[in-house]
């Protein structure tokens, strides 16, 4: 294979081979009846649509959608957007594209930040809960669940939704809680317990395989409820927790969304829940900001209406920062 061209260098008239992930896959019709195959495809540095015109039913058994992919083709424009012609399209694995430079890690998005900075980041601030309960509960999780959560994304296909995008979210958001902690005389300690365990139920919830998925326990139950039980769970594990401080932090947890319509079982009912759920949306939205602006394929200073907030977002000073 020559050399492997990343999503975020394609160029209208370039002819491509890479590796990607198949994020979907669908058998169509033409107006005029004939079969072809629409694809969305994603690497690390963004997706794009993909089309299979000729050879439809050969090159259909060649892959599935989820599957990683090698692909040849053609990278051509409609409706002034990209998208990519298939020639040649086959299942990735290590053991057969290896030699070539294919690496799961090339097709997964991720985070821009270090990991194990975060992770370190992350130890630091935890150490600073002065509650000895507090302290030993947050640090026990987050020590039994390190591997997961140094890769986990923070949800599917909302904000954060790439390798390492938990550990980004509650990183971010302790660094703000921190300080909006000092300025309205909140509980610190109960505050960033609620920040690092709030999605701690998304473990379980989402898998953090290629492409993240819901899991069963996801669909039926929920990371809220989830992670209730996880903390209830290691709180039982610590001699004398105290009962009142838990009885507040599952609140947290389960108050988390804000809202009923947000599937949120409960209301924020104490300020350093209120707090954290705001702090939680802000840390959210700013992050499906930031995704927009850089998934935009659009020349000029603003964005489609393609994205979350189902407006032009405005990009030209993003350009020079």
């Amino acid at each position: 294979m020559k050399t492997i061209t990343c999503i975020a260098n394609f160029k209208d008239g370039d002819s491509i081979q890479g590796f990607y992930l198949c994020v979907e896959k669908h058998l169509r019709h033409t107006r005029s009846g004939d079969l072809f195959l629409d694809l969305q495809l994603r690497d690390r540095t963004g997706s794009i649509n993909g089309k299979i015109w000729d050879n439809v039913d050969k090159l259909n058994e060649k892959f599935n959608a989820g599957d990683p992919v090698a692909v040849s083709g053609n990278v051509d424009s409609f409706k002034e957007r990209p998208q990519l012609i298939v020639k040649k399209i086959n299942r990735a694995s290590v053991q057969y594209y290896g030699r070539y430079g294919y690496d799961p890690s090339l097709i997964v998005p991720a985070s821009s930040k270090n990991p194990n900075d975060m992770w370190k980041a992350i130890t630091k601030i935890i150490r600073t809960i002065k509650s000895n309960p507090l302290r030993k509960l947050v640090s026990m999780i987050y020590r039994e669940n390190k591997d997961i959560l140094l890769v986990h994304p923070a949800s599917v296909k909302m904000h954060h939704n790439y390798r390492s995008g938990f550990i980004e979210h509650v990183l971010s958001m302790a660094e703000i809680a921190d300080q909006l902690a000092v300025h309205y005389q909140l509980d610190r300690d109960l505050l960033i317990a609620g920040v690092f365990l709030h999605d701690i139920g998304k473990i379980i919830e989402i898998s953090s395989d290629l492409e993240a998925e819901y899991t069963d326990q996801g669909n039926f139950i929920g990371h809220i409820v989830i992670g209730r039980d996880i903390v209830r769970s290691a709180a039982k594990k610590i001699t004398n927790f105290p009962e009142d401080v838990q009885i507040k932090l599952e609140h947290m947890i389960l108050s988390h969304q804000g809202k009923y319509e947000w599937q949120s079982p409960k209301k924020p009912k104490i300020r350093e829940a209120l707090l954290l759920h705001l702090i939680d949306n802000m840390d959210a939205k700013m992050n499906l900001f930031a995704l927009a602006l850089e998934e935009s394929a659009e020349d000029g200073d603003w964005t489609d209406r393609h994205n979350y907030f189902r407006i032009p977002l405005y990009k030209g000073d993003n350009e020079t920062k």
